[in-house]
């Protein structure tokens, strides 16, 4: 290992801050969940500060793994501990440490039995996803991937409603399946070529057979996470269920682990397979678009309504993603991005009202824009970036994924066109919903606008989101080069594995 590490700092200072917490004690249980809760700030703060320094410093003229660092771990199997990030993987870390802090502001009041227990939860799942994003050995890669679920579960299973055990542990036993199948495609791997290496597996090719058995098994375990239809049923149960900080995290963070595993392994190292696969890629996308966004419209719980619309947005990254086309894949990765700042703001606005009247039932509210004004523009701004309207990131998203998807298949681009429809259709009918109308109900006649320490919360969130909607090319320099080495990758393979198929004949 040599030079700076910035990478293991980023990744291991939540750590620190959980440990810190966990030494804390007193008699009085006030101060130690007043205390617990400015370590995990401070603690998320300064790593999103450290964060920064990758941002910064970043060279976006090369495809290569930036602030790489390797040291031995189990010389015996050759597992190192191998970390970098490249113009993909970076834009992710920078997406975990700016949610988390935010997550703690979002829980300051909301959460008030286990407190301390909370924060460290919260700054585990911090360390293991960014050690995810950052991870260059497959065997370190499924550490962290799979360690996720852990905090998850607590965080869900403890904290979360009334169905909270059920919803952790259809969460668990789904994402464990399929895992337990990519596991077992790691070992073939490592068996193949020799090495867990990420970067050496890259530029190692798979015979055309394997590639076929690989890639199923990595699909069932990203296929979940993502998720695609029809292994989606997890999502909404654990959305309804899990605290507010629990469900930005969710949509912000976690989905993105499938989107980003395709991009990592299913196209670069199966890339013959992934051709073969993409036709179902593009049916099961274009189904989960549809299919979830009409079950969306007729939802009662605005959680849940939003957990559906995940689903649909989901559905764009893997149909750019398999496009293969430089405006498809970046358009994933953008939407990707998009979505977990969108995503995670439209469930702390529903977090707002949450902790004010204790209710997600769309029933209850109705009139809120006379009694909260703020809180209605800052909805407002939000459900229209979900929607996907130009100025927002979301608009830049969609329409690179459409243009890539309408490159391969103008039907595939057509049927997706008409979920961006449906998503305006139960976005505005949720809004109408909640915001317009007559303030008829009582328990909403006294209910208070947005607070300073919410402001705080959704403040990034906006510049954000205005930001990656008039100037886009800030985040696209930094995945272009990433991309279009990928896209040769790629290309490459089916080259050689055509040149090989006419000299066989």
């Amino acid at each position: 290992m040599s030079g700076f590490p910035i990478l293991s700092l980023v990744t291991f200072l939540p750590l620190a801050g959980a440990l810190f917490i966990l030494t804390i004690r007193d008699q009085d249980q006030k101060i130690i969940a007043r205390n617990a809760r400015y370590v995990a700030l401070w603690a998320s703060g300064i790593t999103f500060l450290l964060s920064l320094y990758l941002w910064f410093n970043f060279d976006v003229s090369t495809s290569a793994f930036q602030f790489v660092e390797k040291a031995e771990w189990m010389p015996i199997i050759g597992l190192t501990y191998h970390l970098g990030v490249d113009g993909i993987s970076v834009l992710f870390v920078m997406l975990t440490t700016l949610l988390t802090p935010i997550c703690i502001l979002a829980s300051w009041e909301a959460i008030t039995e286990r407190i301390k227990e909370y924060m460290i939860s919260f700054l585990i799942l911090e360390t293991l996803m960014i050690g995810m994003f950052c991870a260059l050995d497959l065997i370190v890669f499924y550490i962290f991937f799979e360690g996720v679920l852990i905090p998850m579960f607590l965080i869900i299973g403890i904290w979360g409603g009334p169905r909270r055990v059920y919803s952790a542990f259809k969460l668990f036993l789904y994402t464990l399946t399929g895992s337990v199948l990519m596991l077992l495609a790691m070992f073939t791997m490592y068996f193949d070529a020799g090495s867990t290496d990420i970067i050496r597996l890259l530029s190692h090719n798979f015979s055309a057979d394997l590639q076929t058995w690989l890639w199923l098994a990595f699909f069932a375990s990203f296929a979940v996470k993502i998720p695609m239809w029809p292994v989606h049923t997890w999502l909404p149960d654990a959305h309804v269920e899990a605290p507010t900080a629990g469900s930005v995290i969710l949509a912000g963070v976690l989905l993105k682990f499938g989107g980003y595993g395709m991009l990592r392994f299913s196209l670069p190292m199966f890339p013959l397979a992934s051709v073969e696969f993409a036709p179902l890629i593009y049916t099961l996308s274009i189904i989960a678009i549809i299919y979830t966004s009409l079950v969306a419209l007729v939802q009662s719980d605005i959680k849940k309504l939003i957990a559906y619309s995940s689903v649909a947005h989901m559905g764009f990254v893997t149909i750019g993603a398999f496009t293969l086309t430089i405006q498809g894949v970046e358009g994933a990765i953008y939407v990707m991005l998009s979505h977990g700042i969108v995503s995670s703001a439209l469930f702390l606005i529903v977090g707002v009202v949450y902790d004010r009247i204790h209710s997600r039932e769309i029933a209850d509210y109705g009139g809120l824009v006379n009694r909260m004004p703020a809180y209605a523009l800052i909805f407002m701004l939000f459900m229209l970036a979900s929607i996907g309207l130009p100025g927002t990131g979301g608009f830049v998203g969609e329409f690179l994924v459409l243009l890539g998807a309408f490159q391969v298949s103008t039907w595939v681009a057509t049927l997706a066109t008409f979920g961006v429809i449906l998503g305006a259709a139960y976005m505005l009918y949720l809004y109408r919903r909640l915001i317009f109308g007559e303030l008829t109900k009582d328990t909403l006649k006294k209910v208070l606008d947005i607070s300073p320490r919410e402001w705080s919360v959704f403040a990034p969130l906006v510049i954000l989101t205005i930001w990656m909607g008039i100037y886009p090319s800030t985040f696209l320099n930094f995945m272009h080069v990433s991309v279009d080495n990928l896209l040769q990758q790629v290309e490459h393979a089916q080259t050689i594995a055509t040149t090989s198929s006419v000299a066989e004949k």
